[in-house]
């Protein structure tokens, strides 16, 4: 008996493809290979490396599957998940919820194994804490936010451990870093799609405290981002060029979340929030350009 409803393997792949969130997945990669090329390492063969972004993506795909497999139902509430595999009823929910153990069991000893422990223990961190702590705790609190930063962030973290096999302070700024920037990121987020997140069950601070709260808190989260952007540059990651570039485009991030605290309507609110949104979407790789451009100069003038 096949476990799935589509009868074509290559829409069965296709699906449980879709269940990785491969845009995510994609996204993640590149911030644990930053990680990882900003780190010092000695004896790291290729081969070693592909491992080390393999364990990362599969853990990843395993929290993204796993995620999707607990939120079928709410998911079916919202336009934009009601046509995932599972509330679509293209896939069985036991083929998700296997897919996504089967990953995860891949990945930890993978990481733990071939590349080093620590790895592999932040690996089995972030997939219990996202799974199993921050998804059931949506339904419950907004607070879920702050939760879900947490393994939201490991994946740089996981990228330095990974070169350096220990726990440094630039690891953790990275981490801090990316911890931070999730706050307003999603914050935006659920300011224009707070109706379909309360139709769905989920609770969200535009919902539970107002707008205006979630645009101090986007606001303070913003301010926050600054400073802990910049600590790559005492710790000596980043250099002059990453100061001046992250400085003007933190502030910058951080005004535009501050001029929502002057919207009149509605409307502007949504505006207000799509912006900070897409502005959010620009600063991680604003982040990794100014890295890659102050390590040239440091490196050639």
């Amino acid at each position: 008996m096949s476990l799935a409803l589509s009868e074509h393997p290559r829409t069965q792949w296709r699906d449980l493809v879709e269940l990785t969130k491969p845009r995510i997945t994609f996204m993640v990669l590149i911030t644990a290979a930053g990680a990882f090329a900003l780190a010092p390492r000695d004896g790291w063969s290729g081969g070693q490396l592909v491992l080390a972004m393999l364990g990362i993506v599969l853990i990843v795909s395993s929290a993204n599957t796993l995620n999707c497999w607990l939120e079928r139902e709410s998911d079916g509430l919202m336009t934009r998940t009601k046509n995932r595999p599972l509330p679509a009823g293209r896939l069985r929910a036991e083929v998700a919820l296997t897919f996504g153990l089967f990953l995860g069991a891949l990945a930890v000893p993978l990481l733990a194994l071939t590349v080093n422990p620590l790895t592999g223990l932040l690996a089995a961190i972030a997939l219990v804490s996202y799974v199993w702590i921050y998804t059931p705790m949506k339904r419950r609190s907004w607070f879920a936010l702050i939760v879900g930063a947490v393994p939201g962030a490991m994946p740089p973290l996981m990228g330095w451990t990974a070169a350096t096999g220990s726990l440094d302070a630039p690891g953790i700024v990275l981490f801090g870093i990316l911890f931070v920037w999730q706050l307003p990121h999603f914050l935006a987020i659920a300011t224009f799609r707070e109706r379909e997140y309360t139709r769905a069950g989920i609770k969200v601070l535009p919902a539970v405290r107002g707008v205006f709260a979630t645009k101090i808190h986007a606001l303070l989260y913003a301010g926050a981002l600054v400073p802990v952007t910049l600590l790559l540059v005492p710790l000596g990651v980043a250099g002059t060029t990453y100061l001046i570039v992250m400085g003007v485009g933190g502030i910058a991030f951080a005004a535009l979340c501050a001029k929502g605290l002057w919207s009149k309507t509605g409307a502007d609110d949504i505006r207000w929030s799509r912006a900070v949104f897409f502005a959010s979407l620009v600063y991680l790789p604003l982040l990794f350009a100014a890295l890659t451009l102050d390590l040239a100069a440091r490196t050639f003038f």
